[in-house]
């Protein structure tokens, strides 16, 4: 029987959801290519992962952050920055707590005990501290000496150090942000000294990981005040919806052979869903995984039966529509008013004709290139259409809300109307 203390979907709730789908190079890559690097004291970049609402960045960077944790590795909670709060305190806070796992606040050298005592102070008072310079250094700067301590005590300790700052784009002051970012990137770039057989003495990255985590304006925010600096520093990523395969796969245990759960009596059940139910939640998500655990979630609740069915889906889809519009609404309204335009014309356009010069005459331009910077902004950095010699939407979320009758279903049967192709504007 399903109850709801075991609906295993868990839309927008920023924890790590039991019913995991994609994202499988990003994991890998913590797995594969950042972690054993640093254990072997090589230099790795920081990953800045962004994207626009809903596509599981806090989520993707939580369940590294899990794999890290269960691995032995030191891992700060999830930083989140508030709209104006001051990151330097908020940062602070949680360098702090990696130094305790490190056992720095048990150590006698003056410098530490100095070092931790002005941490203390920034976690009270932040980027204020900044006027008091007799005090001792800038706030920045003593985060990146305590950090560098961690690293050190972690590279003797053979562990990783994981730092994940979360909604970065937040940190509206300018003079705030550049320093965060500069603590952040000095302390992965520090190496120290490692003697190697032979007495040979060698210089290793300390193994400081550092994940930002946000909406896609952030990186052109990050550049202008850091410029090239920060892109030497941190690698970006800006993440698209999963693959319809990718969420077939991740609802497979449903199919067969069944996904545990426990009953009322004390035991253990097994929960399955048809295959058309499965294929039903795959195509009313369109790849974004907020919409994919919320059309679970409702459709767990539809029923009480041990087979998930798609009367189910559907009665479970009918409830969370307009929660799914609101989402994909509040994606559109996020866009400047002429990227908002851009989109909508091309959304407009039959899409054998999506191209530049179409989409500029349709906002009323002559020359295609005046369309241009609005086309680049909507590509290389929100990730929402593809360029080329004709233009495409790679978030199809937001091109079935524009192009379809989505999130509706037709009415008396189980087939969206995103699957009868684009629709008049």
């Amino acid at each position: 029987m399903r109850s709801p203390l075991d609906n295993p979907f868990t839309p927008g709730s920023d924890t790590v959801p039991v019913v995991w789908a994609g994202r499988i190079s990003q994991l890998t890559e913590w797995s594969a290519v950042v972690r054993p690097r640093l254990h072997a004291g090589m230099p790795e970049r920081g990953r800045t992962i962004l994207g626009e609402p809903g596509l599981g960045k806090s989520t993707l960077v939580r369940r590294i952050a899990e794999k890290a944790a269960a691995d032995g590795d030191w891992v700060t909670p999830q930083v989140r920055l508030p709209a104006g709060a001051d990151p330097l305190k908020a940062v602070a806070a949680a360098i702090l707590r990696l130094s305790d796992q490190a056992g720095l606040a048990a150590a006698r050298e003056q410098r530490i005990t100095g070092i931790l005592e002005r941490v203390r102070q920034v976690a009270a008072s932040g980027i204020s501290l900044t006027i008091d310079r007799a005090t001792g250094p800038e706030p920045y700067s003593v985060l990146t000496e305590l950090l560098i301590e961690v690293g050190v005590a972690a590279r003797r300790a053979g562990r990783v150090v994981l730092v994940h700052i979360d909604e970065i784009q937040n940190v509206s002051d300018e003079n705030a942000l550049s320093q965060l970012l500069i603590s952040l990137g000095d302390a992965i770039t520090a190496k120290m000294p490692v003697e190697l057989p032979g007495g040979i003495v060698d210089q290793r990255a300390l193994p400081i990981a550092v994940y930002l985590t946000g909406l896609p304006e952030f990186a052109e925010k990050a550049s202008s005040r850091s410029g090239a600096t920060f892109a030497r520093r941190f690698a970006t990523n800006t993440l698209e919806p999963i693959s319809d395969e990718d969420l077939l796969f991740a609802l497979s245990p449903f199919i067969d052979p069944g996904w545990e759960s426990s009953d009322e009596t004390g035991g253990i059940s097994t929960i399955r869903m048809t295959p058309e139910a499965a294929e039903m939640i795959v195509s009313v998500s369109c790849g974004e995984p907020f919409l994919f655990q919320l059309a679970g979630e409702r459709a767990w609740y539809a029923g009480t039966g041990d087979v998930i069915t798609l009367d189910e889906v559907v009665s479970g889809w009918e409830a969370a529509r307009h929660e799914a519009t609101a989402h994909v609404e509040r994606i559109l309204d996020r866009l400047p008013p002429k990227e908002q335009e851009f989109v909508t014309r091309m959304a407009e356009m039959d899409p054998k004709h999506r191209t530049l010069t179409g989409i500029a005459r349709a906002m009323g331009y002559d020359n295609a290139t005046n369309a241009g910077p609005f086309a680049q902004r909507l590509d290389t950095v929100r990730g929402i259409i593809s360029r080329g010699r004709k233009y495409t939407f790679r978030h199809r979320a937001l091109e079935a809300y524009l192009t379809t009758g989505w999130p509706e279903l037709e009415s008396g049967t189980s087939t969206l109307r995103a699957e009868q192709g684009p629709q008049p504007a």
